[in-house]
């Protein structure tokens, strides 16, 4: 994917030689955005002053680099969508965008991507918006560097940052998300990567995907969202070294899987959510050198999820490390280390001697009666956890980790 990128980066630098300037600013010839795409000729670099530009509705139909110098504030007064792209080989650098306008109708974005590929959008600062960016049928392109804050409050009157919808190769990486309905939002989008991105107090999620497929996630900061992150209905993910926190609510979890597949999930933090993973119908996902770190639960699995593996993860002082509400378990827990296993290892090879039950009875109790989460931390729960453990009835008895490690993995 890459490649493909860079080819494209390099073929504009190289006709880029050939190209002139257009300069626009208050007191130049070029006073219009508009008029200047409009004269404009293939390639050419429209250079937009320091100051303020009261336009919208502004359609890229050609190459071109636009280039804003000290953050030229275009002010879309509210009345429609700002910029769109319709044209390959397009880049926009520089730009500080405010008030695009709303609807219950049509979507409209700061800047709109329609069916164009080798683009780049950069370094571009983007307030009071309905939506964002928003790719529509994009491929090979990139959105770095980017700086977007909404003023959210309820989700039927607002738009996602950053979104694609049926979209091939492209790279998101770097930007800053705050404050609009859902910080990236990906539907019928493949071989996407998600980079380095940091995305919070939004009002829904701070990453959200449906029916994409061989996507990767890696570096990003998932914070305070209403419901976290969800990812659904896809195959193939790779979520690696991402930080899910604070997302905490009676709805809210780190991260939602539902009816995902062959995936891999590895280096990931899941700390201070209610739920750190909350998993329905996925299944041969690996988990890998994860960390649980003072969630409601760490892992709560609502069933249909079989071939799954749970290796060298951390689970460190979560209310509930595991909630299972089925008595029949198909997945492997292996070599994790937990905080409140109280087992030993004689030997000193650091893996104790003692399997660890991770699924405590207060946990099964809890899913079936919410109300007694109030019971939690007494001593008449203690005694029932201790009295499934030596016999298990309502947990799986063959839901455990044989070697439980001694020592937190590194």
């Amino acid at each position: 994917m890459r490649r493909f990128i860079l080819l494209g980066i390099l073929f504009l630098s190289i006709i880029s030689l050939k190209a002139k300037t257009l300069v626009v600013c208050t007191d130049c010839e070029l006073k219009s955005i508009r008029v200047a795409v409009a004269t404009a000729l293939e390639y050419d670099t429209i250079l937009i002053k320091k100051g303020t530009y009261q336009e919208f509705n502004i359609i890229i139909d050609k190459p071109l680099t636009i280039l804003g110098e000290d953050f030229p504030l275009i002010d879309g007064q509210e009345r429609g969508e700002i910029i769109t792209i319709v044209s390959d080989k397009v880049i926009i650098d520089g730009l500080h965008i405010i008030n695009v306008g709303t609807s219950y109708t049509t979507d409209y974005a700061a800047i709109r991507v329609i069916k164009a590929k080798n683009f780049i959008i950069r370094n571009v600062k983007l307030e009071r918006l309905f939506f964002g960016i928003y790719l529509e049928k994009a491929q090979q392109g990139q959105v770095i560097g980017n700086t977007i804050l909404g003023d959210a409050v309820e989700e039927f009157n607002s738009g996602n940052g950053i979104q694609l919808w049926y979209c091939k190769n492209i790279e998101v990486i770097g930007n800053s998300i705050q404050h609009v309905r859902d910080g990236i939002y990906l539907e019928f989008s493949d071989n996407i990567l998600i980079s380095d991105n940091t995305s919070s107090n939004n009002v829904r999620y701070g990453l959200h995907f449906m029916f994409s497929n061989e996507d990767v996630y890696r570096n990003n900061i998932f914070d305070n969202n209403g419901a976290g992150v969800a990812v659904m209905f896809s195959k193939k993910i790779k979520m690696y070294n991402n930080t899910f926190s604070k997302n905490w609510g009676t709805a809210s979890f780190g991260l939602l899987l539902k009816e995902i597949n062959d995936a891999e999930i590895k280096g990931n933090l899941f700390k201070d959510n209610t739920i750190g993973i909350n998993i329905e119908g996925s299944n041969r996902i690996e988990y890998y050198n994860n960390e649980f770190v003072s969630n409601g639960w760490a892992l709560k699995v609502r069933g249909a999820c079989y071939e799954n593996s749970f290796v060298h993860n951390n689970f460190l002082h979560n209310s509930f490390d595991l909630s299972y509400n089925s008595k029949i378990n198909d997945n492997v827990f292996k070599e994790n280390y937990w905080s409140n296993y109280a087992g030993y290892d004689l030997n000193k090879d650091g893996v104790g001697d003692v399997p660890y039950r991770p699924v405590k009875l207060f946990s099964y109790i809890v899913n079936r009666t919410p109300e007694t989460i109030v019971l939690l931390r007494s001593l008449f729960m203690d005694i029932i956890d201790f009295s499934e453990k030596v016999s298990p009835i309502f947990t799986p008895d063959n839901l455990m980790d044989n070697s439980p490690l001694m020592k937190r993995v590194k």
